[in-house]
């Protein structure tokens, strides 16, 4: 690894206090979890009390229905456990979470089980539907999924957090919730015995399910920079580093200063400060950043290319992300791109370069 020079070392000790704090609260707002207790084996005949469970609200306000139909996924939510996966397709947690859920309808889907991909977007351009067919297609979603654009069916499952998943067995009532990634084998067990419960209410034969689902999750740095906004209106605290600020709905010319504070982004060019991005109006802009992570991903839309600096040089394959062509990003659609990937997390300097103007910027998520 390159050594960050003495400028970059001196903001890192005395940013340190202010980015241990962050960090921490991040952490802990990652790993906030509630889960309603865990069912019971049940018997055949066995009277289960609900009376402390709720019934899952109803699906409503749908601006698209995907691999379904209102009727058609109406009729399918009776009498089966349903998984619902609230979830919007430019999330990087939300992405973790997929193949651990398709593969759920995959092996359960013959057993009971229906799950439905409630899309609840987080930008403006996540409710146009062919973007979201894209990624359901990327993303081989066989299973129905319905466009949350206004947010009613979010608001009928008194939601906050993107993934969230709900889990109600064949009568209806929510008998489990888990916020975030993670708890993939707990959740599957969940699925486990609650069509076993459906099985026996329904006095049907079923094999005793053991096995699970081999995925290897992804490993998280427990000490990492936080997602960074770079729309005002989504912005938390002093992510913005520059003195120039936000100026909501203006045109600024940003200037990236000399010494530069960790776990804030730096703009340099002329950007359009938006509610949810900020968008290149004259070529070249850049924007610079200090982070701890192993993982670095960007949310962008547009056409056009960014150039990645990692440490002062061309990002070369030891540590480039997924989507990058050497050192280059080719922005293709409208979404989120993976432009780091290290084996181990440290503090970096990343700097992106671009030319295209109307280039879009929207966050940074760190792993």
């Amino acid at each position: 690894m390159r050594m960050m020079d003495s400028k970059i070392r001196l903001a890192v000790i005395f940013g340190a206090g202010i980015a241990v704090a962050i960090i921490a609260m991040n952490v802990y707002l990652t790993n906030v979890e509630e889960s309603i207790p865990r069912p019971e084996p049940v018997e055949p005949g066995q009277v289960i009390d609900k009376s402390n469970f709720k019934m899952a609200p109803d699906i409503v306000g749908i601006a698209e229905y995907i691999n379904t139909t209102p009727e058609g996924l109406e009729e399918r939510i009776k009498g089966n456990v349903v998984l619902y996966d609230i979830w919007t397709y430019s999330c990087i947690n939300c992405i973790r979470t997929l193949p651990f859920i398709t593969a759920w309808d995959e092996k359960y889907a013959d057993q009971g089980l229906l799950i439905i991909g409630i899309h609840s977007p987080e930008f403006e351009f996540e409710k146009n539907p062919d973007n979201v067919l894209a990624a359901v297609s990327k993303h081989n979603i066989q299973y129905p999924v319905v466009m949350d654009n206004d947010w009613e069916t979010w608001n009928a499952f008194e939601n906050r957090y993107w993934p969230r998943k709900y889990i109600a067995d064949h009568e209806g009532y929510i008998r489990y919730d888990h916020i975030g990634e993670g708890a993939y084998q707990e959740t599957e067990r969940i699925i486990q015995e609650l069509l076993a419960e459906r099985a026996a209410s329904l006095q049907m034969d079923m094999a005793e399910q053991t096995d699970l689902v081999n995925i290897e999750s992804f490993d998280h740095t427990k000490s990492r920079t936080p997602e960074l906004y770079l729309g005002y209106g989504f912005a938390r605290g002093n992510q913005l580093g520059n003195s120039e600020g936000f100026r909501p709905g203006q045109v600024v010319s940003y200037s990236i200063p000399e010494v530069k504070n960790p776990n804030q982004f730096y703009m340099g060019g002329v950007w359009a400060s938006g509610y949810e991005s900020m968008k290149l109006e004259q070529s070249p802009g850049g924007v610079d950043l200090i982070y701890r992570a192993k993982e670095v991903n960007i949310v962008t839309a547009g056409a056009g290319t960014i150039e990645v600096y990692l440490d002062g040089k061309p990002i070369t394959s030891e540590h480039a992300g997924i989507h990058l062509d050497g050192h280059v990003l080719e922005i293709s659609e409208s979404g989120l791109y993976n432009i780091i990937t290290s084996e181990e997390a440290d503090w970096h300097e990343v700097w992106l370069r671009t030319e295209s103007e109307g280039v879009e910027i929207f966050t940074f998520t760190f792993g």
